[in-house]
């Protein structure tokens, strides 16, 4: 009898595609049962790879020298789709496995090789038609919820990413086990029942303390105390919509935790997902995490390279080792950033969709939720209904400036409310008070340099690099740091330690920022002055002051100014809306101001400002007919719409790690441990730095810093490359 290879390992072994289909399934159906669809996982497992069947394919994977392009994907879309209509989701994610989900095209007249699906039907395949001797395909069914409500059509291509979701990652794991011989490196991690002892073993001491150095420490613990054990007993409560409004001070990364953790352990929720807005604090918070429930448990993904296994490359283990270095989110904590979550759940690549499926029956905390990019709010709030109503996730946004999403949700999510998790805090909103906000009116540069002229201790944030930069250079230098994008993480993190070490010490510390610093980074100045931005970025920076409530608050000044001849198209909306704000109420930072600029910022912004690329409308309408347009939706959506690229700094650890990188040996953990080492920067600034001879080339990977006089140790990389160009945020 015929033997049909799948896969060839390096120790010259071969799996059969029988054997791969088979495992491939057994995942998938496993990874969909969490959202109540094992059986369509099941049926794509078993059909995705049934083109290898084919003598072309067949030739193609015994002689390395047999160099035709073979495609192996389409068949199993196409027979699926012969079975039943209904089944057009599953062919869809199987026709997708390793070219991206596409567009769906239209029925009669798309064509072969127009790149969308009906027309991919269309394309002439090799004979593969001896798969019904191995293979009987089960039968399936989409599940009720696509088949009614408002927004079927975006639940239905939500679905049908999920299913891509446990397609992709089951071919993977099935792929990566066979490969290594059977030996994979995955697991090692504890459930969260333990994970909930370890931290309530880690919260005790402080939650039972009596012994205080003062009345004010005493307060401060006891508050923070009933804070977290408020956010424990509500996570006892239903799976479903939450907030958590917690002032600064209010301990709040760790009360959100102790819900998170506490709710999972309830419901037997598979994983917690921390979703934090910038890359400049996901360490502090992932190293609070490691510290509370273990390093292994823990999984910090962010930015990095994503490989894809496109249909026609050769199926070696070396190709397979570079797809391997993406991440499955397979941990029980993940800690990743806004960017990284929404742009995953609308990319049609298998290097980011594979993840998804693991967001379903979790936990999910948006941290610093104001932070949610207002034009694409449209869409992450849809996305995020999604898997509160269909895919088993409670979600929680969490901070100190809720952004008024209630009207915004119950269009999505209706009959699921948003609840409160800490119903008290109003009583305490008084009692975390630290600052008094002040506005200063408008200052010259010069002004600004006075004013913190003879000051000891401050942090200045403004709203671009190039002007942190520029007062920087004016200010007096003993303690002195420029903090912003351009110095790589790793060194960020060293001068914030830095820092807060003179702060502690009371010596000069002379911090200008740009708003890096204030979601997140726990910095305790006497002062702090503001350039004029949002309310919520108002807020945020007065939290960097007085944080320990260690001074009285009447001395605890936070300035807010405007900074003569300095204007921000990108912000012009959200500094009306402030000084609009500003005039109706006395205290900016009561809930109902901030849910008032919340509001009244996005009556400026207009409704169609809330889904600027059209991704809602695409989703449910389709473009010129074209239905489910999963290419077109993932060129559109982007958090962070200007295209960056990864510089990385060959420095201390760097330095190592980037000759791995140039050498084509770096893994998963190499990636990871270089994003610590890579400063992101816009196209300007990239062409100027390649012209002047200063990069090194490292595949798709981004660049290596080889000109090191164009990093400075005080202000990062320098953006005057000799034409002077250069792009500053």
């Amino acid at each position: 009898m015929e033997v049909y290879i799948a896969h060839i390992n390096e120790a010259g072994e071969i799996q059969t595609v029988k054997d791969h289909l088979q495992g491939t399934a057994e995942r998938a159906k496993q990874f969909a049962a969490e959202f109540g669809c094992g059986e369509a996982g099941y049926l794509c497992g078993l059909m995705h790879d049934i083109g290898k069947y084919s003598v072309e394919f067949q030739k193609r994977i015994r002689d390395p020298e047999h160099t035709r392009k073979v495609d192996h994907a389409t068949a199993g879309a196409r027979e699926l789709r012969s079975m039943s209509f209904e089944y057009t989701p599953m062919a869809m994610a199987v026709a997708g496995h390793h070219s991206g989900l596409m567009d769906g095209g239209l029925v009669r007249t798309s064509q072969a090789q127009d790149g969308t699906f009906f027309g991919r039907l269309k394309n002439d395949l090799p004979e593969y038609g001896v798969w019904k001797r191995e293979v009987v395909p089960p039968g399936a069914a989409v599940p009720d919820f696509c088949k009614s409500g408002k927004h079927r059509v975006y639940t239905t291509s939500f679905f049908i990413r999920m299913l891509y979701s446990c397609l992709v990652d089951a071919d993977y794991l099935n792929t990566e086990k066979f490969m290594k011989g059977g030996l994979v490196e995955r697991g090692g991690y504890e459930p969260i029942p333990k994970l909930l002892e370890k931290f309530q073993s880690y919260v005790t001491p402080w939650m039972e303390r009596t012994v205080f150095d003062d009345e004010k420490q005493r307060q401060l613990y006891g508050n923070r105390t009933k804070i977290l054990r408020e956010c424990m007993k509500k996570g006892e409560a239903e799976r479903g919509l939450y907030t958590l409004t917690v002032p600064t001070g209010g301990g709040k990364t760790t009360a959100s935790l102790g819900f998170a953790l506490k709710h999972a352990d309830k419901h037997k929720m598979k994983r917690i997902i921390y979703v934090i807005p910038y890359m400049s604090i996901i360490d502090q918070t992932a190293a609070v995490f490691n510290d509370i429930l273990g390093e292994e448990n823990v999984l910090e993904h962010h930015s990095g390279v994503l490989y894809e296994m496109t249909e026609n490359q050769e199926q070696t283990a070396a190709a397979y080792r570079k797809v391997l270095a993406t991440e499955n989110w397979d941990k029980p904590v993940i800690v990743t950033t806004a960017v990284q979550f929404f742009e995953s759940l609308y990319s049609n690549k298998s290097s980011k969709c594979r993840k998804l499926h693991n967001i379903a029956n979790s936990v999910i905390i948006f941290d610093e939720a104001q932070t949610i990019p207002v034009n694409y709010l449209d869409s992450c709030v849809a996305a995020v209904a999604e898997l509160v109503a269909h895919y088993g996730s409670t979600a929680v946004l969490c901070t100190a400036t809720q952004p008024a999403l209630e009207e915004k949700f119950a269009e999505f999510l209706p009959g699921i409310p948003m609840q409160e998790i800490c119903s008290t805090i109003g009583d305490l909103q008084e009692q975390f008070r630290r600052t008094c906000i002040q506005n200063i009116g408008t200052l010259s540069m010069e002004d600004m340099i006075e004013r913190l002229t003879g000051k000891e201790q401050y942090l200045c944030i403004v709203n671009k690099r190039k002007t942190a930069q520029q007062i920087y250079e004016k200010i007096e230098q003993e303690g002195a740091y420029c903090l912003t994008t351009l110095l790589y993480p790793a060194d960020r993190k060293k001068k914030i330690a830095e820092i807060r070490q003179r702060l502690s010490q009371g010596l000069p510390c002379r911090v200008i920022a740009t708003s890096l610093v204030e979601a997140g980074v726990d910095l305790d100045f006497p002062e702090v002055f503001r350039q004029e931005a949002g309310l919520d970025s108002v807020i945020q920076a007065a939290g960097r002051c007085n944080r320990e409530g260690k001074r009285k608050k009447e001395d605890s000044i936070v300035s807010v100014f405007r900074l003569e001849g300095s204007k921000s198209r990108f912000q012009e909306q959200s500094i009306s809306a402030f000084r609009w704000v500003q005039k109706r109420y006395e205290d900016m930072a009561a809930p109902e101001a901030i849910a008032c600029y919340f509001q009244f910022y996005r009556e400026l912004l207009g409704q169609e400002n809330l889904d600027q690329k059209e991704i809602m409308k695409v989703m449910e309408e389709g473009t010129g007919g074209n239905c489910f347009s999963f290419a077109t939706i993932a060129e559109r959506f982007h958090l962070i719409d200007e295209n960056t690229t990864a510089i990385y700094i060959p420095l201390g650890e760097g330095e190592e790690l980037a000759e791995i990188l140039l050498a084509g040996r770096a893994g998963r953990d190499i990636f990871r441990k270089l994003g610590q080492y890579a400063v992101n920067v816009y196209p300007d600034h990239l062409k100027a730095l390649e012209e002047a001879g200063c990069l090194e080339r490292a595949g798709e990977a981004g660049f290596v810093l080889r000109d090191m006089t164009r990093y400075c140790n005080d202000t990062g990389l320098q953006m005057d490359i000799e034409t002077g160009l250069g792009l500053f945020i």
